[in-house]
């Protein structure tokens, strides 16, 4: 047997392989803990406050952390690869600079957004080429464009901010389901969580992201075209970054060069809480979009309790800490 068929073989039942069905399986599922630590949190800020209780204020509560869920949707499969995009809200600034830029100037707020989509693609497509055809390491690639997408936004708009954005791309950020308490944003984010829950559990593109996340060599060897889709992620992460820097601006009816400052660090907080492993191979958009609401419960019910921003900050660090570190105790547990 020659090198490449022995290599195909592993490569195949990681694509292939479906664990058997069973209710001890589905029940000691990560997500199952993150559903009971929702309700958990979810009585404490009952407690808390009175009005969190509330139908409308559960929904409003939405607004703020439906841009970090849309960064985190990508991000998952990356993470699931072993890789790492720190880029993503700079690249959302450096979209939301190059629309406000365009309107500034007379284009039309909808020319403005469609370039915004492209810029935010093109900024996915150049991490994904750094990393696939000069083989840096993710992490120095994305760290530089950190600091590249964000100083080139500054470069655009410098410290004014650009604002008088038209009523009807307003309401994309600020509006709702009409005859609803259901935010436009929050219908956008859950839409998209669905056809990427699709495309990473039940495509070969998802399977694919899987088997290079558990053995990448092998993937090579077996033909996947590993650097292409390796790519063709950090695009996806670009595109719905630019994505989330329409709706962020259409939330705030204004353009800053210093929004999502630090949204990279919830993005993959959310990722990571949901089950994702760091080392690549295993993680599930379910478990995502779980930890991203329990996050924003979490700072909502600290906002209903006047609590500084820095102190939430401290808090969303020690979460994501203790994400990575409590799935490999638990595991060490069980091995025992």
């Amino acid at each position: 047997m020659n090198t490449r068929t022995a290599s195909q073989t592993p490569v195949k039942s990681l694509i292939q392989a479906r664990r058997p069905f069973s209710l001890a399986n589905l029940f000691l599922r990560w997500e199952w803990l993150l559903v009971v630590l929702l309700v958990f949190v979810g009585l404490i800020n009952t407690n808390i406050s009175p009005y969190f209780l509330n139908t409308v204020n559960l929904f409003d509560m939405t607004f703020n952390f439906m841009e970090k869920g849309l960064m985190a949707l990508p991000m998952t499969m990356i993470i699931i690869t072993a890789g790492i995009d720190l880029s993503v809200a700079s690249n959302l600034a450096m979209c939301s600079a190059t629309m406000a830029l365009l309107f500034k100037h007379g284009t039309p707020i909808w020319i403005g957004a469609l370039a915004a989509l492209g810029i935010g693609v093109l900024g996915g497509w150049f991490n994904g080429k750094c990393i696939t055809k000069i083989k840096l390491p993710p992490l120095a690639v994305t760290l530089g464009t950190y600091a590249l997408y964000r100083g080139m936004a500054f470069a655009m708009l410098g410290d004014i901010p650009v604002k008088g954005y038209p009523a009807w791309f307003t309401t994309i950020g600020q509006g709702y389901i009409s005859g609803t308490p259901v935010p436009i944003a929050l219908v956008i984010f859950l839409i998209f969580a669905v056809l990427f829950g699709l495309l990473l559990h039940r495509t070969s593109f998802g399977r694919a992201v899987f088997a290079i996340g558990n053995n990448e060599e092998a993937c090579r060897y077996s033909g996947i075209a590993v650097d292409r889709i390796k790519t063709k992620l950090y695009m996806l992460s670009g595109g719905m970054a630019a994505l989330a820097a329409l709706v962020m601006a259409a939330r705030f009816g204004s353009t800053r060069t210093d929004v999502a400052t630090g949204y990279e660090l919830h993005a993959i907080t959310a990722v990571v809480l949901g089950g994702t492993d760091i080392g690549g191979g295993k993680g599930a958009m379910l478990g995502t979009g779980l930890a991203l609401f329990l996050l924003g419960i979490i700072e909502w019910g600290m906002s209903l309790r006047m609590i500084p921003g820095q102190v939430q900050q401290i808090v969303s660090g020690a979460v994501l800490i203790i994400a990575i570190l409590l799935p490999n105790l638990v595991g060490k547990f069980m091995k025992r």
